[in-house]
């Protein structure tokens, strides 16, 4: 390589952390191969460019599948390593990197690297979570997780105040796989939500879903769907629906990826399309800080559908910029309007920082490069193992390159 570029997966990240404006960037769609599988012990070694998608529908059905995914099956493995990414049960199974037993790096400085914990362990570390800055991820081995059965058995527990929450996520830490919460972000600092808890079927059957086709929206509205009326009303019809249940059986993929299902779905926010915001709030200031900035989304007006909050186990991230730590995260998108959108994060932010809490770097698209500074205090440690030849637009926000 002579020049600068960015390599990456299918490019799904919200933000800027897969773009490069006016420069080369190289997909790693062609390294989607099977390289490897120990039966017996469920290990698993693939090219980068596998999705996850793949990996699940071919070894769910054998009994194995992947311990941490994220909302979406639809991405790559090497983007699930660049951006450490975490899923519902983060309490019991931490990141997806830890997870990845081993990888394979091609530098531009030194050529072909084998990295794992024992073998070039601190560039191993740089590149979990490393926004692809590291070197391009060529393989990894994973060690994948035993099912007896594909469908899960979730629970459903209304509630009012993060207090409430809080106690919800901490009676099902030890007791249950996966745990998450949707909350009307219009309902203030004292919120409502329902709290969702599922566990693994113990004995089932091992099958994937009906292959259905996905739907498909068939046009861009030229203004956002989600809106103070549309808000209004989906928020209230949606915890009426969801507070009277009390128990269901799912598929995994259907309780796991709902959004997979609808090929198109973002372009509910319109033709200016939509930010996300997604914070980690430590447990000592968790209370506070998230009611302070629902009150805020409030106050604005502003907000989606599909209002996430989950806590974080004590399992400590490896990498050197991974997100995940201790505490509470609230993620949500907003329908970009503009300055108005961008003046509310700023606030956002500066509760974000009191509380020392951080940004979802895999989700962000506009944090400036002192924020990032401050909550990210690994920054100048991870730069050591940059690749030089390696760019995005995220690495010239918040590094300055």
């Amino acid at each position: 390589m002579n020049q600068t570029v960015l390599v990456r997966g299918q490019g799904r990240s919200y933000g800027d952390v897969c773009l490069q404006s006016g420069g080369n960037v190289i997909t790693t769609e062609s390294y989607k191969r099977f390289k490897a599988f120990d039966a017996e012990q469920g290990i698993l070694v693939c090219e980068a460019g596998v999705l996850l998608k793949d990996i699940q529908d071919t070894f769910i059905p054998r009994g194995w599948m992947l311990p941490v995914t994220p909302g979406t099956q639809l991405i790559t493995v090497g983007g699930a390593i660049a951006n450490d990414i975490h899923g519902k049960n983060h309490h019991v199974r931490g990141n997806f990197g830890h997870h990845v037993l081993a990888l394979t790096l091609l530098r531009s400085d030194q050529g072909v690297v084998q990295c794992s914990r024992e073998q070039n362990a601190a560039l191993f570390y740089a590149t979990l979570g490393g926004i692809g800055l590291t070197g391009v991820i060529l393989s990894a081995k994973i060690q994948l997780m035993p099912i007896t059965s594909s469908s899960v058995a979730i629970e459903y527990h209304a509630f009012k105040g993060i207090p409430e929450f809080l106690a919800l996520a901490a009676a099902s830490n030890d007791t249950h796989e996966y745990t998450v919460a949707w909350i009307d972000c219009l309902s203030g600092k004292h919120v409502r939500g329902v709290f969702m808890q599922a566990n693994h079927v113990q004995q089932g059957e091992l099958m994937l879903p009906d292959a259905t086709k996905t739907k498909k929206i068939p046009f861009t509205p030229p203004i956002s769907c989600i809106n103070q009326l549309s808000l209004k009303l989906f928020n209230a019809w949606y915890y009426f629906s969801q507070s009277r249940k009390t128990q269901t059986l799912q598929h995994f993929y259907q309780f796991q990826y709902p959004l997979d299902a609808i090929e198109n779905w973002n372009v509910l926010y319109g033709q200016k399309g939509f930010y996300q915001y997604q914070c980690v709030i430590p447990y000592d200031t968790a209370e506070p800080a998230i009611e302070h900035l629902l009150e805020l989304i409030q106050q604005a007006q502003q907000g989606s559908f599909l209002v996430v909050l989950k806590t974080f186990g004590d399992l400590k991230s490896e990498g050197l910029l991974s997100f995940p730590q201790q505490g509470v995260t609230l993620a949500l998108d907003f329908p970009n309007l503009g300055q108005r959108t961008l003046a509310l994060f700023e606030q956002l932010d500066a509760v974000v920082l009191e509380a020392q809490g951080c940004l979802y770097l895999a989700k962000d698209a506009r944090m400036s490069q002192q924020m990032f500074q401050q909550s990210y205090p690994n920054y100048k440690k991870f730069e050591l193992y940059r690749d030089p030849q390696l760019i995005s637009d995220m690495a010239k926000r918040l590094f300055g390159y």
